[in-house]
């Protein structure tokens, strides 16, 4: 990616309006967790166990098929798998969090906050594009 970049900023066409959902930490470990429960009901562990003759691909290294993959291997048990897909996802989340949080362009909303969103939205839409990387 990088060799294709020509260190010119380009100019879009249109404004980014930048928006945050900042969801109270604990509603959002919840969220995460029963996400989890719905993904291994509808088959994230067939899934994983598909994978697994290829769980040595970087591709697969990621949050839900590493620890099903420790499950077949036996060093762990399904319970303490699906556990630690929760905390796993929980601390992705918590990482993506912190990202975010740096940058200045992000304008951030409780999730209920309709209103508010909405106005800023039609604040926004009238800003002409701005040139470079945002």
């Amino acid at each position: 990616y990088s060799s294709l970049r020509t260190g010119r900023q380009r100019t879009r066409p249109f404004a980014v309006t930048k928006i945050g959902i900042d969801l109270p930490r604990p509603e959002l470990y919840a969220r995460i967790d029963r996400r989890v429960e719905l993904m291994v009901g509808e088959g994230l562990e067939e899934e994983a166990r598909r994978l697994y003759p290829f769980r040595h691909l970087t591709a697969l290294q990621t949050v839900g098929y590493r620890e099903f993959f420790e499950y077949f291997d036996g060093r762990i048990t399904r319970d303490e798998a699906i556990e630690l897909i929760k905390r796993n996802s929980r601390r992705y989340a918590k990482r993506q969090l912190t990202w975010f949080r740096r940058d200045p362009a992000i304008r951030w909303f409780a999730p209920n906050d309709d209103r508010a969103i909405l106005d800023y939205i039609d604040s926004t839409a009238a800003v002409p594009a701005a040139s470079g990387k945002e």
